[in-house]
């Protein structure tokens, strides 16, 4: 791992590896629901999890018949998601998901909440597009900047919508599968149910 001039330290691995630490869970282990959505239309291959956590995107994936890896720059969080994947055939990768070129191209590759900022969103989903198999998808899914509580997220400057997604890749590559601002439950910071919105951009490499 390596720190990066032009990003912000806060995201570094000793960001996120503190974060894990601060609770013996982070997440609550279950699939994204959008994955769970789109991921159950295509017929299973080899899946990339960007940014995959505790691992719960990567076993909903290999529970469903993908050859899956996940991928994250925190290895506390990998070691968890090891801990949890029991007899699945998973591969874990450690990471700077800020410059990497993943090595293996794969027929689905997915990021869920990937949020950097606006001069590095573009630059890492094209790497990402880049390790499609040709006939295989592109997901991308974010909190989305038409979100009613968007203006109050902490790192708003990194939200990003579906156009900012969907112009990074030629429509002679590529074709537009989804893209919406797609509506989940939420909880607003009072505490108060709430409808919340995600940018979704699913996209098939020609």
């Amino acid at each position: 791992m390596h720190t990066h001039d032009d990003a912000p330290t806060e995201f570094d691995q000793k960001f996120w590896d503190n974060l894990y630490t601060e609770q013996g869970q982070r997440w609550s282990g279950n699939a994204n629901p959008v994955l769970v959505a789109e991921a159950s239309k295509l017929t299973p291959g080899t899946a990339l999890d960007i940014g995959s956590g505790e691992g719960g995107d990567a076993r909903w994936l290999a529970d469903n018949g993908w050859t899956t890896t996940g991928a994250d720059i925190s290895e506390v969080a990998i070691e968890r998601a090891r801990e949890t994947q029991g007899d699945r055939d998973i591969q874990w990768l450690h990471r700077d998901l800020l410059d990497w070129e993943p090595e293996n191209r794969y027929d689905l590759v997915t990021a869920h909440f990937f949020q950097l900022p606006p001069h590095q969103t573009g630059p890492a989903f094209t790497r990402f597009g880049a390790a499609v198999t040709p006939g295989g998808h592109l997901l991308i899914v974010g909190h989305s900047p038409n979100d009613h509580m968007a203006s109050q997220h902490q790192h708003a400057q990194m939200l990003f919508g579906v156009e900012a997604i969907t112009s990074l890749f030629d429509a002679g590559d590529w074709t537009t599968v989804v893209a919406e601002d797609r509506s989940r439950a939420g909880i607003d910071p009072d505490g108060t149910p709430a409808e919340r919105k995600d940018t979704v951009v699913l996209l098939r490499r020609h």
